[in-house]
């Protein structure tokens, strides 16, 4: 089991999932990490996006991080311009 050093705290976790929502694409964790307002720890940030991949907000489709939780306006979007069945 990987040694944790640092547990993220609320408004660390917070912050994440609001620039996730907030970016017009998709971004890799490369440049969701870079786009942070402020500066956190790689493992600590890397905690954070397994809690939210666990706990179904995210998920990652060919290395980029499409949040999926049911407030996403894109999502809502993409259902309804969708052709339904």
């Amino acid at each position: 089991m990987e040694n944790i050093l640092h547990y993220p705290q609320l408004d660390s976790v917070l912050m994440v999932e609001k620039i996730i929502q907030q970016l017009k694409n998709y971004p890799t964790r490369m440049e969701l990490w870079r786009a942070l307002p402020k500066k956190m720890q790689y493992q600590t940030f890397k905690l954070i996006l397994n809690y939210l991949e666990k706990s179904n907000k995210i998920i990652f489709e060919d290395n980029r991080i499409i949040w999926i939780f049911p407030n996403s306006k894109k999502l809502n979007e993409l259902i309804r311009g969708a052709v339904s069945v």
